[in-house]
């Protein structure tokens, strides 16, 4: 069998060794000639030429229509690129192809490729279509969890319409920009750029992407605290999508409200949202936020006691994500997985599941759902009686929803670390962080999570000998 594998191996290097080779024995004016004929062959072989699309900077953006020669389309721009000089129309025809390809593989959940394609298409325009060309290329990197690539590139966007005063496409950038920020940890600074980008929008009239801004400030309201502001944005959000006919934008606002209601205890609520989203994008074929319904529901049937459910969805949310190629989602279904493993007694695998949540977490740049991992983590030290080490997790993970804005988290790790305190038998900095952290959540309107969160803590008071923090007051009664 190794030997089977190295004779193929084998051939294969010495087969593209005679490929370069014949390749740089040819004239390169015959070469040019030859990659000429190749596009010749292959365009007429698999459709024929296909349609220019609209300019990339377009007010409206119509519908991509797919062309047989779309997978074959970066292989036509490669042959059209070193065959340019048997080719009149060389430079228009390699953008056209360069754009479907780059399309292609935005369609086909090929992140990287897109990323690449789109940044080649830079070089060759200028002006808005550039901006574009950068913009999309920034949302690919963003796409595959690269935040590090994702922002410059954006930010070189947005540079180019600010400086030909093109305001309604700075307004799409500042929505861009703020989403990456919100999924970077960075609130303020994403509620800000939201903010303004919704301004821009109605300036302009484009409902499109106020419904958008809507949802996602209504996001940024609920992890800060801001309930009722948040039910606002959400609930127009979700009117405006389903006014203008758009399924794929009602299917995310049902999910972006599903999580209002699971942040408010509303589980019968949440759950109907979710399943509703989820409906809607198998119907509109949107693999991504499939994936992401899919984790949602899942929450709400761990949540509700349905473990066995609750982990087929996962699994099921999970090879959806690493399909698409959606690490930053891979890691909160793990983090979530690990929840259910707990639930199930199954201590180690939940921590197997949290470290690697918390890995992607930290790979991808994604700050909140590191503090989120961080203080699932702490828990399960503290679960496995590794106590010290347990305090020093939680508190750093307390930290990072400081940082963030996150004030659920941060009050339910409260309460977590006024456990592993008392476990330390400092008894009254537990008594005092209980309160803080309660007063959060019970400020959230989280009932449910207050009465579990509740029950945690006296058993761990009774455990201690001691009677149960009163709530209200953080003192022992």
């Amino acid at each position: 069998m190794i030997s089977s594998v190295n004779s193929e191996v084998a051939y294969l290097f010495r087969h593209a060794l005679l490929r370069d080779a014949a390749y740089q024995l040819q004239l390169p004016g015959d070469r040019a000639r030859l990659h000429g004929l190749a596009f010749a062959v292959i365009e007429d072989l698999v459709g024929g030429r296909a349609p220019l699309p609209p300019p990339l900077n377009a007010e409206e953006q119509a519908r991509f229509q797919p062309h047989p020669t779309d997978p074959f389309a970066e292989e036509l721009a490669e042959h059209i690129r070193f065959g340019s000089e048997y080719e009149v129309n060389a430079a228009s025809l390699r953008i056209l192809y360069l754009t479907r390809a780059a399309g292609h593989s935005e369609r086909s959940f090929l992140d990287r490729a897109a990323e690449r394609l789109w940044l080649e298409l830079a070089e060759l325009v200028a002006g808005g279509q550039r901006a574009e060309a950068l913009r999309r290329a920034g949302l690919a990197a963003e796409r595959g969890g690269r935040m590090k690539s994702a922002e410059p590139l954006l930010e070189q966007a947005l540079a180019i319409h600010r400086g030909a005063g093109d305001r309604r496409a700075e307004g799409v950038l500042l929505a861009n920009i703020a989403s990456l920020f919100h999924e970077t940890g960075r609130m303020e600074l994403a509620e800000r750029s939201a903010t303004e980008a919704l301004a821009i929008c109605r300036e302009f009239g484009n409902r499109f992407f106020e419904s958008i801004l809507l949802g996602n400030l209504g996001t940024l309201y609920r992890l800060s605290g801001r309930l009722e502001e948040a039910e606002r944005s959400l609930t127009e959000s979700l009117a405006m999508v389903r006014e203008a006919g758009d399924r794929r934008g009602e299917g995310v606002s049902l999910g972006n409200l599903g999580n209002l209601f699971m942040s408010s205890g509303r589980m019968k609520l949440a759950e109907q949202s979710f399943a509703d989203a989820l409906a809607i994008h198998r119907a509109t074929g949107n693999r991504r936020s499939e994936g992401i319904a899919l984790a949602n529901l899942a929450i709400t049937y761990s949540e509700t006691g349905r473990a066995e459910l609750a982990e087929r969805c996962f699994n099921e949310s999970l090879a959806i994500h690493r399909e698409v190629g959606n690490r930053r989602y891979e890691g909160h279904a793990l983090g979530q997985l690990g929840n259910v493993y707990v639930r199930t007694e199954r201590a180690g695998q939940a921590e197997k599941s949290y470290t690697e949540a918390l890995e992607i977490s930290r790979d991808v740049g994604d700050r909140r759902y590191e503090g989120v991992s961080m203080g699932y983590l702490a828990l399960a030290n503290f679960h496995a009686g590794r106590i010290e080490g347990a305090e020093k997790i939680m508190t750093q993970a307390i930290a990072i929803h400081r940082e963030v804005g996150d004030r659920f988290f941060e009050g339910a790790n409260l309460c977590g670390r006024a456990l592993i305190l008392l476990e330390l038998g400092r008894v009254k900095p537990s008594c005092e962080t209980w309160r803080q952290g309660a007063d959060i959540v019970r400020r959230l309107g989280d009932a449910r999570s207050l009465q579990r969160l509740s029950a945690e803590m006296r058993e761990a008071c009774a455990k201690a000998g001691i009677p149960p923090f009163d709530e209200s007051q953080g003192s022992p009664q």
